[in-house]
């Protein structure tokens, strides 16, 4: 038995897809007596048998948990979920390894990181059998197999049909020769449906999103980032209505969490926070403006986001224009500007945008990213004031003024 010492000094038994990593380069005079790798070859086929079968029925995979289970447990109807997590991570591991000459658990390699993986091999792979470049819809048919599966994992609604899709997306990733964190998937396990259900979700699109350099690399965040969706928004473009409808399904949800929204993000961010599946206040505030344009945008022929149109600068163009009641537009302005937090400005916008739809009167959501990003910010104690202020002599600045 192999046991691995933390930061802290305190040990703990290694997971065993660990232990065959650890050993599976070392000499032969350097491998436990404990387990040899023929050891670990008996041990990963009792993981193959147990694909399938219910956790704690598998006779040959009993010795290879490291959840331990106590008396009161065994006696029990309902296993741990760490136990359950456990189980499910070793077969996928067993499925994984299967044939492999290199280890399939590779420390660091998050879910949406393979997937990523995955779709440039598959899209090499089609051009080498092609024999010429991939034309952008070839690369678009490749990219959606490949998201369409991860989508699939990530909408999930228990943990058995999670594994049941993760256990067609392994093979994939085995023939491509790509691994995998077992160890950050256990977590990520144990913590689907709980309260840390989001940020998996978001490591694993902030993962398979992140931008590539052209060899292939991850982008560092001081890079620019690719245009706001809403900038280059066509609303003639075939796909537009149901990009709308996708950014929409994020309205009131969790930044990250809704995978039809993964492909517009463009905010920047560190490799390191991608994996962590960070919530920023710029992925936040993002976020918010996409789904607000996705609302304002919804049945409009004409692009919703216009630079310069504050909010101050809307409301007074739906003053005049609706010929609308000065005093009802002034409370509802006087409620957005007075908003407490990112949160309740959000909820505001969200109250004004379909007002300025009907109008056919647009917004700058560059502007509201920034605000929304800015408006609370402990770091920006000025930002508040300055918009608040700002947004009020836009709307009390008369016609004909600059």
């Amino acid at each position: 038995m192999r046991s691995m010492r933390t930061a802290t000094a305190r040990t703990y038994r290694a997971y065993f897809w660990e232990e065959v990593t650890s050993e599976w380069g070392a000499p032969p005079e350097q491998r436990t007596a404990a387990r040899p790798l023929v050891g670990a070859e008996r041990g990963l086929r009792a993981l193959r048998d147990g694909l399938g079968r219910e956790p704690g029925t598998v006779a040959g995979m009993r010795y290879l948990h490291r959840v331990e289970l106590t008396d009161a447990v065994r006696g029990s109807d309902v296993l741990p979920r760490a136990y359950l997590a456990e189980h499910a991570a070793l077969t996928l591991f067993g499925l994984h390894q299967s044939g492999m000459t290199r280890p399939a658990h590779r420390p660091g390699i998050g879910l949406g990181t393979a997937c990523r993986a995955l779709r440039a091999h598959l899209a090499a792979d089609a051009a080498a059998g092609s024999g010429r470049r991939l034309t952008i819809a070839d690369e678009h048919r490749v990219a959606a197999a490949v998201t369409r599966r991860l989508t699939a994992a990530a909408t999930a609604l228990d943990l058995d049909e999670l594994v049941h899709h993760l256990r067609g997306l392994v093979p994939l990733l085995r023939q491509a020769d790509i691994g995998l964190d077992y160890t950050r998937l256990h977590r990520d396990l144990c913590d689907w449906l709980t309260p840390h259900h989001g940020r998996v979700l978001r490591a694993w699109g902030l993962q398979y999103t992140e931008p590539l350099t052209p060899d292939g690399q991850a982008q560092v965040s001081g890079r620019d980032a690719e245009a706001w969706y809403w900038a280059g928004f066509d609303p003639e473009r075939a796909e537009a209505g149901a990009e709308l409808a996708a950014v929409r399904s994020g309205l009131g949800r969790e930044a990250g969490t809704v995978p039809a929204l993964w492909t517009f993000y463009r905010t920047r961010m560190g490799t390191e926070l991608r994996t962590k599946g960070a919530l920023t206040r710029d992925l936040s505030a993002e976020h918010t403006a996409l789904t607000l344009f996705g609302l304002h945008q919804q049945g409009r022929r004409k692009p919703m986001h216009a630079p310069g149109i504050s909010p101050g600068t809307a409301c007074r163009l739906l003053l005049a224009r609706n010929n609308a009641d000065r005093t009802a537009l002034e409370n509802r302005l006087g409620a957005l500007l007075t908003s407490l937090d990112s949160g309740e400005l959000a909820h505001q916008l969200r109250s004004l945008v379909p007002l300025l739809r009907q109008a056919d009167i647009a917004l700058d959501y560059t502007l509201l990213r920034r605000a929304l990003r800015d408006w609370d910010d402990p770091k920006r104690p000025q930002a508040q004031s300055r918009l608040r202020s700002g947004w009020d002599r836009d709307f009390r600045r008369e016609a004909g003024q600059p």
